[in-house]
Formats: C-alpha cells, sequence, structure tokens
C-alpha cells in the first residue's frame, strides 16, 4: 500500500508511520545485477538496505536479485522473479517488500496488486527514517516538504473510489477530480513550507553573522561513520550517536578550544548512495553550514570494506550540491580499532584485494594522495585524538592569522623562543 492519507477538515493529512514499531516488520529486499551493476555491489547495496531497513525498525528475512538488462518499466523485476517473491511473501507472512532503487507509481501500484503486501522503494525508506530521527521544528519541516516532494508525482491511483467529484442536481462544481484536488493541497502545502524554511533560513543567516571571526570547521561524511561521535570528543558535548544511518538530522553547532584558539565545530547530516538530490536541497541548513565553513573534516570509516566508494560518493556529492571543492579538506580516517584484513600467503599468487591491505600501506597511500592532510584515528578508544587536535589547530590557526594579522589569541604563547 502506498503510504496512508485520510481527509479531514484540514485537508490532506498523512499517517507517517510507514513502518510500525508495535508489530514485528519483516520485509524481503530486491535488488537487480545490471552491466553497469555487478553481483558484488549488487549485494553490497542490499546489504545497506538491510542496515537501512533495521535503522527504520524491520527485519530482513529474504533478499531476492535478479539479472537483466534495465529494471521492467511494469514489475522492476521480470514477471517470474515477481510470482517467486509473491510466494515467498505468502508462506512466511511477510508484511514488507523494500526495492533498492526508487519506484515509479506505475510500478507500485503494480507490485502492490500482485503481492497484496506494502511496498516501498530506496527514498520512501530513507524518508520515513529522517521522520522518526528529526527532532528539531527546523528538521521536522525539512523531512515534510521531502515528504510531499516525494509524494506529488505519486499520487495518481491513491484515490481510485473517487475517480470524479459527483454531478447531479445541487453537486455540480467546478468539475475538479480527486486527483487534482489532491495535487492543489500539497502544491499548497509544499509552497507554505518553502516560505516557513526561506524564513527560517533568514534567522539562521543573521546567527552564523553573529558568529564573527571564529574560524568555522565542518564534519562531513558518509552516515554512521562517527562524525557525532568525534563531536562528542573534541567538544566535550552530549550530541545523539549510535550505531545507526542518519541518527543525526539536526545540524548542531559548538564552541571548541584547543590551547589558546576557539573554533566553531559543526556536525552535518551524513550523505549516502542513491539519494536523490532533491531530498538533499531539503536539507538547506546543513549544505549552508558546508558552504560557509572555512574547513572541511571528512569522516571516514576505514573499518568499512568499500569505505573507498563512499569517499568517492561524498566527495561527489559536496562538489554537485555544495560547490564545496576549493575547500581546505582534512582526511579523518575513523574506527581503527575496528580495521581488519587477511593475510595472503606467500605462495598466493591472485591478485590482491581491498580486504588484503594492512592498514599501515593503506596510511601510507593515503598521506601520499592527500600530502599528509590526513590523520588516522579511533573516536571510541581515543587513539591519535592529540595528533589530530594538533591538525585541527594548526589549519585553524592559519585561518585566523589570515583574517586577524595581529596577535588576537586567547593568551599569547612563547613556544618558538624557547625553540631558539
Amino acid at each position: 500500500m502506498h503510504p496512508k492519507y485520510y481527509r479531514s477538515n484540514m485537508g490532506l493529512i498523512e499517517d507517517k508511520n510507514i513502518i510500525n514499531e508495535l508489530i514485528d516488520e519483516t520485509a524481503v529486499l530486491v535488488g537487480l545485477i545490471t552491466p553497469q551493476q555487478n553481483e558484488a555491489k549488487a549485494n553490497e547495496y542490499l546489504d545497506e538496505l538491510e542496515f537501512l531497513a533495521h535503522t527504520a525498525g524491520a527485519r530482513t528475512v529474504k533478499k531476492f536479485l535478479q539479472r537483466c538488462d534495465a529494471p521492467n518499466s511494469t514489475s522492476y523485476v521480470g514477471k517470474g522473479k515477481l510470482a517467486e517473491i509473491k510466494d515467498y511473501v505468502d508462506e512466511h507472512e511477510v508484511n514488507l517488500v523494500i526495492f533498492d532503487d526508487d519506484l515509479s507509481p506505475k510500478q507500485i501500484a503494480h507490485i502492490q496488486k500482485e503481492t497484496k503486501v506494502k511496498v516501498l522503494d530506496r527514498t520512501s525508506l530513507i524518508l520515513d527514517i529522517f521522520a522518526r530521527r528529526a527532532q528539531t521544528a527546523n528538521a521536522k519541516m525539512q523531512v515534510e516538504l521531502a515528504q510531499y516532494q516525494y509524494l506529488l508525482p505519486r499520487l495518481t491511483g491513491m484515490w481510485t473510489h473517487l475517480e470524479r467529484q459527483r454531478g447531479g442536481i445541487g453537486m455540480r462544481g467546478p468539475g475538479e477530480t480527486q486527483i487534482e484536488t489532491d495535487r492543489r493541497i500539497v502544491k499548497t502545502k509544499i509552497s507554505l513550507l518553502k516560505q516557513k524554511l526561506a524564513d527560517w533560513d533568514k534567522q539562521k543567516v543573521i546567527q552564523r553573522k553573529n558568529r564573527g571571526k571564529l574560524t568555522r570547521i565542518a564534519l562531513v561524511g558518509y552516515t554512521n561513520v562517527g562524525k557525532s561521535t568525534l563531536m562528542n570528543l573534541l567538544s566535550k558535548s552530549d550530541v545523539f550517536a549510535e550505531n545507526k544511518l542518519f541518527a543525526t538530522l539536526d545540524t548542531t553547532v559548538r564552541k571548541v578550544v584547543i590551547e589558546n584558539l576557539p573554533f566553531l565545530l559543526t556536525d552535518t547530516v551524513g550523505f549516502i548512495r542513491k539519494l536523490p538530490h532533491h531530498l538533499v536541497d531539503s536539507f538547506k541548513t546543513t549544505l549552508d553550514e558546508v558552504r560557509d565553513s572555512d574547513i572541511m573534516v571528512h569522516v571516514v570509516d576505514i573499518s568499512h570494506p568499500q569505505f573507498e566508494e563512499q569517499v568517492e560518493v561524498v566527495n561527489k556529492t559536496l562538489q554537485e550540491v555544495c560547490g564545496a571543492g576549493d575547500k581546505e579538506m582534512i582526511m579523518v580516517f575513523n574506527k581503527i580499532d575496528q580495521f581488519s584484513y587477511v593475510q595472503k600467503d606467500a605462495d598466493d599468487l591472485t591478485p590482491r584485494l581491498r580486504e588484503n591491505i594492512p592498514l599501515e600501506e593503506l596510511k601510507d597511500t593515503w598521506m601520499a594522495r592527500m600530502n599528509n592532510n590526513c590523520v588516522f584515528i579511533s573516536a571510541k578508544t581515543g587513539e591519535n585524538v592529540e595528533e589530530l587536535k594538533r591538525m585541527l589547530y594548526d589549519k585553524a590557526k592559519q585561518v585566523h592569522l589570515q583574517r586577524f594579522p595581529y596577535n588576537d589569541f586567547l593568551y599569547q604563547t612563547y613556544d618558538h623562543l624557547t625553540e631558539e
């Protein structure tokens, strides 16, 4: 079924609980192996989709993959695979089918008609997580805007029992169909939310201006890499951190002092693969914080098997959405305490894989690539955090001295005199 909507005097109201926490919801995941997406990558995407489903409160019981050149325009997968999914759903009483790509309204309607259970795609699942995680009024408005923008092209077929408004004596009106009425309601709601968020942004601009001369550093990175944990460690605050995707939806700014230099540290929303740009654009506050920052700290989970692909996703999103390609960047490779590798035998002549590369070799590679602008730490155990603080201090000090050539630190240090 589509996300549930019901009518009231206020118009179209949404039942936002797509996944019900009160019952044990089970899910099957569906993905495709295509010429552009091999089996290894398809399995990796399904693993990430399973983590998303777990974050939303659903338990995955089965994964389905099909090889094809492109998604079927009607059923996403072929008829045989859809029948196989339907048989499994009926036999095991599964109440949720989640697809790894965005589905069209036509595909959702057809799959739901065949399987008789709730159907979600990747974006609707992420939106459900966003709705659960949003805490502040600003974040809730941003999520609501993204939900309505996702809903607008998918209104077709939600009111099949009300194809047209009734005619007859005393019932003749403007002749507007039910779907047109719903579209008008949703478009009005989108316009209202955009206006409210624009007013909110004006307040945020004033807040950023009032921060004055402090250097601004933004933590960016893939979701669930440890940005909030690092934020808590550096700022000694209690930002919510959890081993789930999108634990952070609200941009948090804290003042951090290292030695004689104060600066502002910002925790932002994490990025993820296959995230539509209109969904990212809804979180304008986060993007503005990144755009206005002087230094970006790109946090990476080095224990993840595909961390290099995650780095590419974040860099591409920052370049396309934030235009942040020319900013000073520090790479922070987190979770070295969880890093592991498989050592190859001396007589093994097969090509080395990513899992066969030790940490020291990765350090040398990335140090050379980033011109030593990177550090390997564990925010959980505190390993190498002092080295990160020293690097942040040096970078923030350079920005500070460019703006204020005269001495404007909290106190004067005389290390350079003792060195001489």
